[in-house]
């Protein structure tokens, strides 16, 4: 009877400290690496064609071999980002309105064109991102959004790779990665 009690007093004990252990490690591990930018200084879409995936990562260096270990500030940070990344490419002097203003033909309107690609890699590897941390910090299942984000992730990196070395122009769009 000893033994019982004795075994059931250390299963309590042990299931009571179990989350407080996994707490307090994700908690150390979860230091932030971004800070709040404007988007004028997280966007990719100056320079040239040919890389904006490797832009991006370096602009949001997530360590994708832990996300579950990625800050709540961090997180909050690639989502808004996103954001502002899709209201570049739509909203009112973003992307469409300076390429309809250049006109698509033009060297201008060529230009932003292929800044608009690399602003599209933006928002999808961040929103790939999002859901994947999301996905690892609370279980809950975005394989079919990740994947169907990743595809065309994938097909405007195909088209950034296949403009490589082509003058790319951002926007001068007002905005930041605050949530």
């Amino acid at each position: 009877m000893l033994f019982k009690a004795t075994f059931l007093f250390s299963l309590a004990v042990s299931a009571l400290a179990l989350p407080a252990s996994k707490k307090t490690k994700v908690a150390a591990t979860a230091a932030d690496v971004l800070t709040v930018q404007n988007y004028a200084d997280f966007q990719v879409s100056d320079g040239v064609a040919g890389d904006a995936l490797a832009e991006v990562k370096a602009k949001f260096p997530i360590d994708e071999t832990n996300l579950a270990a990625v800050s709540a500030n961090d997180l909050a940070i690639i989502k808004a980002a996103r954001v502002t990344a899709e209201a570049a490419e739509t909203d009112a002097g973003g992307f469409n309105d300076a390429i309809a203003a250049a006109g698509k033909s033009t060297t201008a309107g060529k230009a932003l064109q292929v800044g608009k690609i690399k602003n599209k890699v933006l928002k999808l590897q961040l929103e790939v991102l999002a859901l994947q941390i999301d996905q690892a910090q609370s279980g809950k299942d975005n394989s079919a959004k990740i994947a169907a984000e990743q595809k065309k992730l994938d097909n405007n990196i195909k088209t950034d790779a296949a403009s490589k070395g082509a003058t790319s122009q951002s926007v001068d769009f007002q905005g930041d990665d605050s949530a």
